[in-house]
């Protein structure tokens, strides 16, 4: 059982994930109703505008916060007996998330970009995927905190046998403390640059996972000193019963 201290850092961690996944919800879906406005109004300074804070939203807080979402994510499970593949509920979270990072990053992000950039020249704004795929954003991650509360499903083939090995798997307090001073810092990073760059994270997470794998060695054997081992010697000799010779 992990003790009070690393329970504490493990509770904020775990309170900076919810946090950040709500904030990723409610940025995806405030995304979701500018780009339906763009495509539904008539005025084309409203278009303009709403696509124009969609980007900017998403590059200053939405895709900030699910970095830091996804890092906390990702280090509750490292760094607890939890796992990435040990339970289903896990395993389905974990992949959901990097199919969401995949799209934010490399399919809304430069879309939301071209989308302000042809809306600002009068040319065509945002799609009607591009609001969609905001909306099924949104869906995904209130779908992944049902699975949190509810953790439906078994384990996976890959949970160990003996489970005393599994419990035993906490890690200690300094990765905790580490993960909370690189959300810090990489939003702070993200509010100075105006988008994300989770560097920080980046490294403690590929620490983390290098420094897990490598066995535990066991604890010292306690040392005892020479004279103390001689005196009980002597002690055990004088106390056992003495031969009676015939």
């Amino acid at each position: 059982m992990a003790s009070r201290p690393v329970r504490r850092w493990r509770q904020l961690v775990v309170w900076l994930h919810v946090v950040t996944s709500v904030g990723w919800m409610t940025l995806a879906l405030v995304l979701f109703v500018l780009l339906v406005t763009s495509l539904t109004t008539r005025s084309p300074t409203v278009a303009v505008s709403a696509t124009s804070m969609a980007q900017l939203l998403d590059g200053r807080l939405l895709a900030p916060l699910a970095n830091a979402s996804a890092f906390t994510g990702f280090m509750l499970a490292a760094a607890t007996p939890w796992g990435f593949f040990r339970h289903w509920w896990v395993l389905v979270k974990f992949v959901i998330t990097l199919v969401q990072l995949y799209l934010g990053i490399f399919v809304l992000s430069g879309a939301l970009a071209d989308s302000a950039s042809a809306a600002a020249t009068g040319a065509t704004g945002p799609t009607l995927p591009m609001a969609v795929g905001s909306g099924l954003m949104a869906g995904a991650i209130a779908f992944q905190a049902w699975v949190s509360i509810a953790k439906p499903w078994s384990t996976t083939r890959w949970m160990p046998a003996d489970r005393r090995q599994v419990s035993a798997g906490t890690a200690p307090r300094w990765v905790f403390g580490a993960t909370v001073v690189g959300v810090v810092v990489d939003l702070t990073v993200a509010t100075v640059l105006g988008h994300p760059t989770p560097l920080v994270s980046l490294a403690i997470l590929a620490t983390w996972l290098v420094l897990r794998r490598r066995p535990t060695p066991p604890p010292p054997a306690p040392r005892t000193d020479d004279s103390t081992t001689r005196t009980d010697e002597l002690t055990k000799r004088f106390a056992s019963p003495t031969r009676r010779h015939p």
